[in-house]
Formats: structure tokens, sequence, C-alpha cells
């Protein structure tokens, strides 16, 4: 994140299925291009160090195209910190 100019604040996976990212960047960094970065690194390292998962994957693909955006202004950074908290463990 430091090398893209961003930073991840927190991070958790959720369900199973997908993780939330609470990250801070420069008004000029896109959210899409922050999104990009985390799928994109995230996908090869794995790749690097699993190489067997990408035959177990749909079209070889670890992410899906999808994701949401929520920015801080239309709730606050301690309702998303608390959010993202309780993904860990199902919610513990």
């Amino acid at each position: 994140a430091e090398e893209k100019g961003f930073e991840i604040i927190m991070m958790e996976v959720g369900e199973q299925d997908h993780i939330h990212v609470f990250a801070t960047a420069h008004p000029k960094i896109a959210p899409s291009y922050i999104v990009r970065m985390l799928k994109g690194v995230s996908g090869r390292k794995l790749f690097l160090k699993f190489p067997e998962i990408k035959q177990k994957l749909w079209k070889g693909h670890l992410w899906n195209n999808s994701y949401y955006i929520e920015t801080v202004g239309s709730i606050s950074e301690d309702v998303i910190k608390k959010y993202i908290a309780k993904q860990k463990k199902g919610g513990e």
C-alpha cells in the first residue's frame, strides 16, 4: 500500500469470501485504483506462494470484479472501524 500511495488502517476477512479494508489516501488517488492494487498484488503474491490454487479457481481468477466503497463523511470513521472489527471470526 505504501508503495502505491495509500495506507491500510485496518482489514478483516468477512464471512470467508470477502475482505473489509479501511484505507486512507490522498484525494488524487482514486478508490478504484486502491481496489485494483489490493486485488492485483495480493493475487500475484498468493499465486507465487501457492501456485496450485490457480487450478482450483474459476477461470484461474482469485478475485471477481465486484467491490463496494464507502467514504468517511456519510458515516463516521469510528462506525467503519467498529463494523470491520466485527467481521473478525464471524462478528465476535
